[in-house]
């Protein structure tokens, strides 16, 4: 009991006011997912950017295409349903991916749909594990299963700092709910 009393509206987590929390340690846990949104911002609008400009890639068929790729991962895919819906249209659906890890890795870096954002680049990710590197063994191989790992933490925090997100709440804040005006 006496215990409990002393504990009653502590900090024990450390990040209270009274803490050393507050200083560099706290301002370095407020900052711990800018280094994960870069990371995964850059790399989905390169990602993007590389599948738009590789022609190869936007191919229905032939050496590196998606649509040679979508052949041969078919039969080993978790979900082979989605590997012949992306079959019915390999260029129509290569440019779907490329413009969804364009928007996804835009929205990321620049903070706008944060979560939205991370929720697509989830999906992405989740989509691509299914199907391209499910066959990948040991499962660790694979980076789309550690890429959507990733994107999990975005979907739950957003991009709360350094975000257009961030600059739209402060705005309304400011403002109450009008936005602009």
């Amino acid at each position: 009991m006496v215990h409990a009393n002393r504990t009653i509206g502590a900090d024990l987590a450390g990040s209270g006011t009274d803490s050393p929390a507050v200083g560099m340690r706290g301002s370095l846990a407020r900052h711990a997912l800018l280094p994960l949104r870069l990371f995964l911002g850059v790399t989905f609008l390169y990602a993007g950017i590389d599948k738009l400009t590789d022609r190869a890639f936007l191919a229905a068929g032939g050496s590196g295409s998606l649509g040679e790729m979508l052949r041969q991962v078919h039969d080993v895919a978790a979900l082979p349903q989605l590997v012949d819906l992306a079959q019915q249209s390999p260029v129509g659906f290569g440019y779907a991916i490329a413009a969804g890890e364009l928007a996804v890795g835009l929205g990321t870096l620049v903070g706008l749909l944060g979560r939205l954002a991370a929720l697509g680049g989830a999906l992405i990710s989740l989509t691509l594990w299914l199907t391209v590197s499910w066959a990948t063994t040991p499962y660790y191989y694979g980076n789309d299963l550690a890429y959507l790992m990733a994107w999990l933490p975005l979907v739950l925090a957003g991009t709360p700092r350094f975000s257009l997100d961030a600059a739209l709440a402060n705005r309304r804040k400011r403002h109450g709910a009008q936005l602009f005006g």
